[in-house]
């Protein structure tokens, strides 16, 4: 059994979380502006929702919603401003919130069965978005599944092919990459539909989102960012080859969230891209189980997540 490609207009939103990313051109530069949409779907997990999505323009939170609630929220005022101007924006979110919860339940379903799983706990995600350079114009996008904390397909937006790094993804890599109209739909959303999204987010919160300043050209700003743990008994950190660093790094307070789980970040003034491999990021909490349901963002590095189930 193979998964149906969500390439329609109420598939846009996306999850990452917890499997180790490797994007690898998708440096947060000042003056870059990113859009992604985080999807999770769970499986046995009796204290968080089926379904959660979450929409983020430059790591701040803008739309939340999730399968308890029955719909999306706006968590800006810049964005309920929007929103008030444009109320079909809100109408497509909370259509796509419904949508994507039965999509993930069956997606869950399928892969269960592809894994020769038939019960526990299983957490299925999918982060999807762009980054757009406000000077050179410069645009990149990416589309990427995970399954129980493990890479399980994504797209490569220069060749047009889904990438199968497991054997069960290569039923459903065929099947897309076969799939003509889907293909230029992604390519399409990604290049042109979602930066125009994010131009759009970026001029209506210009005021909170534009950030001062400008880095070297030898210098990284790389932000680790984890959302949606509990309890607030957590800790994150760079590594270079192995060490944990203690200079060039800027650790952020454990934050609370709406919902009543927290939110960290940490940043990094990093070197030049060439030695991005020898850098990771690390977050530890303190329970494994409400670990499932945490969403962890990088750029182009590894994130290594301690006590996963």
């Amino acid at each position: 059994t193979s998964i149906t490609q969500p390439y329609s207009l109420k598939s846009l939103i996306s999850i990452n979380n917890v499997w180790s990313q490797t994007l690898q051109n998708f440096v947060s530069f000042v003056g870059t502006h990113s859009l992604r949409f985080f999807y999770t779907g769970s499986y046995g997990v009796m204290t968080f929702p089926e379904f959660v999505g979450v929409v983020m323009v430059d790591e701040v939170e803008v739309i939340y919603c999730d399968s308890s609630i029955g719909g999306a929220e706006p968590k800006q005022d810049w964005m309920r401003k929007l929103i008030k101007d444009d109320p079909e924006h809100m109408d497509w979110y909370s259509n796509e919130c419904h949508t994507s919860h039965n999509t993930f339940k069956t997606t869950t379903e399928i892969l269960m069965q592809s894994f020769n799983q038939t019960g526990g706990v299983h957490i299925y995600q999918r982060m999807f978005g762009c980054e757009w350079d406000d000077e050179t114009a410069e645009v990149n996008g990416y589309d990427q599944y995970g399954y129980d904390g493990e890479d399980f397909i994504e797209f490569d937006l220069k060749t047009e092919t889904w990438i199968a790094p497991t054997p069960q993804a290569v039923t459903t890599k065929h099947k897309w990459d076969n799939d003509r109209a889907g293909l230029f739909y992604i390519k399409n959303y990604l290049t042109q539909v979602c930066p125009e999204w994010l131009k759009k987010y970026v001029n209506y919160g210009r005021s909170s989102l534009l950030r001062t300043g400008r880095i070297t050209s030898d210098v990284v700003l790389e932000r680790c960012h984890a959302t949606g743990f509990y309890p607030d008994r957590a800790m994150m950190f760079w590594r270079k080859d192995g060490e944990e660093l203690d200079e060039d790094v800027d650790q952020g307070e454990i934050l609370p969230n709406h919902d009543g789980t927290f939110q960290m970040s940490v940043d990094l003034k990093s070197p030049a891209p060439g030695d991005w491999e020898r850098y990771e990021c690390v977050f530890h909490n303190a329970s494994a189980t409400a670990t499932t349901g945490c969403w962890i963002s990088i750029d182009p590095l590894v994130i290594w997540i301690l006590d996963w189930g």
